[in-house]
C-alpha cells in the first residue's frame, strides 16, 4: 500500500486547480495580556454571510457588485478559518484558555462567544469592512450575558488577494481585542 501512495498523491495534485490559495493572516498579538473575567472561553462557530463563505476571494466594485478576484482562493473554508483565527487572537491577547467549538475539554467553558458577521467586504476604495454583533453567554452566569455590535474598518495595503488576506486578519485581530476588552476584569 505504501508504494502506491506517491502515485495517489500525484493523481490528486494533477486533478487540483492551479489557483493560488491565501490564508487569512494572523495579525501580531498585543504585547500585554488582558486579565479576563473567565478562565475558559469557547468561541462558537462564526456565522458568515453566504458570499463570505465562498472559497473565492471577492471584492466589491464601484457599482456594489461582489466579484471574484482572478486566480485567488481562500486556503481554508472561510467559516472555519475565521473561527480559528478569532480563537487564536483572543487566546494570545487574554488570560483565558480559549478554544473554538467544539469545546475539547470535559469541564464546560465558563463562557462562550457567538459572533454573527453581517458584512465582511473588501472594497475597491481600499477599505476592508467587518460588521456584525457578538454575544457573550455564560452557562453558570460567571459573567453577565450581553450582546454588542461591532463595526470595524481597516485599510487594505492594496486590492490584491494578499492585501485582502492581511486586512481580514487585522480586522479579526481588532474584533478579538473588542471581545477581550468586553471580558476584561
Amino acid at each position: 500500500m505504501v508504494r502506491f501512495l506517491p502515485l495517489a498523491f500525484l493523481a490528486l495534485t494533477a486533478c487540483g486547480g492551479t489557483e493560488p490559495r491565501y490564508l487569512i493572516d494572523s495579525a501580531p498579538a498585543e504585547t500585554a495580556q488582558v486579565q479576563m473575567q473567565v478562565a475558559t472561553l469557547e468561541i462558537r462557530e462564526v456565522s458568515l454571510p453566504a458570499y463570505a463563505e465562498e472559497s473565492q476571494i471577492l471584492i466589491e466594485g464601484a457599482d456594489g457588485a461582489l466579484t471574484p478576484l482572478d486566480n485567488a482562493l481562500w486556503a481554508d473554508e472561510p467559516r472555519r478559518a475565521v473561527t480559528l483565527r478569532l480563537a487564536e487572537a483572543i487566546s494570545r491577547g487574554g488570560s483565558a484558555t480559549v478554544a473554538a467549538e467544539p469545546w475539547p475539554l470535559e469541564t464546560p467553558a465558563q463562557a462562550a462567544v457567538h459572533v454573527q458577521v453581517s458584512d465582511m467586504v473588501a472594497r475597491t476604495s481600499g477599505q476592508f469592512d467587518l460588521k456584525g454583533q457578538f454575544a457573550i453567554s455564560s452557562y453558570d452566569h460567571v459573567v453577565r450575558e450581553r450582546i454588542r455590535r461591532f463595526d470595524i474598518t481597516v485599510p487594505m495595503p492594496d486590492a490584491s488577494p494578499a492585501g485582502i488576506a492581511r486586512a481580514s486578519g487585522q480586522a479579526l485581530q481588532n474584533l478579538a481585542q473588542e471581545i477581550t476588552q468586553e471580558l476584561r476584569r
